[in-house]
């Protein structure tokens, strides 16, 4: 009997294929006390755990293939810190000896109290990581209890066949979509040379680590789709679309025919894509117009000139100081991440924005708990400019990397003059201090980001400070409407449409190119294809996106003429409730 399970669209594209059932794996945990001499022997067993899964994730970079995404590199890294953090392991310890609590029932009581902290972050990525100590947990009792992995990859089929294959021959040989609970970076890899042409979870979110790879290999994934891991039988037929979030379980023919037909329609239309590449992106009147790349590790700068960007709006530098507890990256390491970004990206331009954290984060052990509010709280900048020796450090940095290269210097969530002048201030001394060691830096530009309505109001005051904006549209739509993203209560509320949000992002606009200074958008809104043309007519010439986005944004831009786009964006402005563009427009 059909059956449709709604979720969250993470991954664009049309999915059909049998269904893999990864079952929940959470493994059983004893709880009793040990004898004081015990001790020592619990805690080399946390520790043989712990070591055995380091080497296993050692090994499965090593054994990386060289097609595999960068992305899951990148999460791979932050499982291993996670498993050497003094958070967890010392926690561990703790409980071992002063509560004399057995090896497994220390672990997932330290996990319980660590994952309260990922709980309280308002960054949705850093939130979700929570996930992420999970599955390592997960893994290190796994290895404690000898219980073999949960899942294992089916083998990887000679060929997929056709749609129409499918539908005249039921065989062996179709693709697998996977099914799970939550799926780790290690499962991933493992899956990554398997015939799996989609995923669907349970859990997740836009910046969870399966809707990060999911969209970094291009293939269509669902997540948050609550139950799906019990509605869906073993190898039942399942649709998977990526793009309204919808999992279609044991779909009719005709359903299965019309999906069929999509399916190879997205097909076609990814080739045609492909063929963008390397042309220009300009509109039909002669706009040209910036197609950027968002990066969070250096190793992304080869994805997005191979995608065909023309530089990094965003390089999210927060990825460089994950799951440290304390430990930030010195000023050497900083140095070394920002000059391989720009050196891989062969020229173009990269703009590396401070780094965009808060008190909340494990960045800073000393305020975890004592802030109510974090999204209000001390975050960005603000945290940046309470703790000047940090901030120098980073600045020192990306001053450096920037003599290998054209580098951006952004700057997160700034609302006060004051703290704009903080903020120059710190710039200035940096240099000084380089200066004063005898060491080389190079040029950069300074720019701000517009994620607060207070700046998009004082934007004429910023453009007096900084040489370009951009726009942080996720934050901005949060702080006008008052809506907490990651909260399902209000999560409907969430919209790049509404008459508010849509005039800050105008008045910046305009603003900049009256002032002859570049905006760009760098939010999710810059890589929504029905958002282009509206930004388009309000006379956005840049936009920063995923890589992976790159291409069928740039597919808007070549059919558009902004002659016409221009007066219907302004009375989308004048309305209350924005309207779709006029076909032909």
């Amino acid at each position: 009997m059909t059956f449709a399970v709604h979720g969250l669209a993470v991954a664009r594209g049309i999915a059909i294929g049998r269904a893999v059932l990864v079952a929940s794996s959470r493994v059983d945990v004893a709880h009793y006390f040990i004898k004081p001499e015990q001790v020592e022997a619990e805690i080399d067993r946390v520790r043989r755990g712990r070591n055995a899964v380091v080497e296993e994730l050692q090994r499965l970079q090593a054994d990386m293939p060289a097609d595999a995404p960068h992305e899951l590199a990148a999460l791979l890294d932050v499982h291993l810190m996670l498993l050497q953090d003094d958070a967890l392991t010392g926690g561990v310890k703790h409980w071992i000896t002063e509560r004399l609590y057995n090896a497994e029932w220390a672990l997932t009581t330290q996990l319980e109290i660590v994952a309260r902290q990922f709980d309280e972050m308002e960054d949705d990525y850093l939130r979700e990581r929570k996930a992420d100590l999970e599955q390592v947990v997960e893994r290190v009792l796994r290895h404690m209890k000898g219980v073999a992995s949960p899942v294992a990859p089916p083998a990887a089929s000679p060929r997929r066949k056709t749609q129409q294959d499918l539908l005249l021959d039921d065989t062996v040989d179709v693709p697998l979509v996977l099914v799970a609970h939550d799926l780790s970076p290690a499962d991933m890899l493992a899956f990554k040379q398997s015939v799996f042409a989609g995923f669907v979870t349970d859990v997740g979110g836009k910046t969870s680590h399966t809707a990060i790879v999911a969209r970094s290999m291009d293939i269509p994934a669902v997540v948050a789709a609550r139950a799906a891991s019990q509605l869906v039988r073993q190898d039942d037929w399942v649709i998977i679309d990526g793009d309204a979030g919808v999992v279609i379980v044991d779909p009719s023919p005709i359903i299965l025919a019309e999906y069929g037909f999509r399916q190879r329609q997205t097909e076609l239309e990814r080739e045609r894509l492909s063929r963008l590449r390397h042309t220009p992106a300009v509109t039909i009147d002669g706009q040209r117009v910036e197609l950027l790349a968002n990066i969070e590790q250096p190793t992304d700068a080869e994805g997005a000139v191979r995608a065909g960007a023309v530089g990094v709006g965003l390089f999210r530098s927060e990825f460089l100081f994950m799951g440290r507890e304390g430990r930030l990256p010195d000023e050497e390491e900083q140095y070394r991440a920002y000059r391989d970004a720009i050196e891989g990206m062969q020229g173009l331009p990269v703009t590396i924005r401070t780094i965009d954290v808060g008190a909340d984060k494990p960045l800073d052990k000393g305020h975890k708990d004592s802030h109510l509010n974090p999204a209000l709280g001390l975050r960005a900048i603000r945290w940046s400019l309470a703790d000047p020796v940090m901030f120098r450090t980073q600045l020192r940095a990306v001053l450096r990397a920037a003599a290998h290269g054209k580098v951006n210097l952004l700057f997160p969530m700034l609302a006060h003059r004051h703290e704009i002048e903080q903020t120059l201030a710190q710039v200035q001394l940096a240099r000084a201090e380089l200066d004063a060691r005898g060491q080389a830096y190079g040029a950069v530009r300074l720019g701000a980001m517009i994620e607060v309505p207070a700046a998009a109001l004082m934007v004429r005051t910023f453009l007096q400070y900084f040489d370009y904006l951009s726009i942080g549209t996720n934050d901005l739509i949060q702080y006008t409407l008052a809506i907490d993203r990651a909260d399902e209560a209000v999560a409907h509320l969430y919209d790049p449409l509404h008459p508010a949000v849509l005039r800050l992002v105008a008045d910046v606009i305009a603003e900049g190119a009256a002032q002859g200074k570049s905006v760009s958008v760098c939010g999710e809104t810059a890589g929504d294809v029905s958002m282009t043309r509206l930004l388009l007519g309000l006379g956005l010439r840049s936009f920063s996106m995923h890589p992976a986005q790159i291409l069928a944004v740039k597919q808007e831009v070549l059919r558009a003429d902004t002659r016409k786009l221009a007066p219907w964006a302004q009375r989308v402005l004048a309305g209350e409730v924005p309207a779709s563009p006029a076909p032909g427009l």
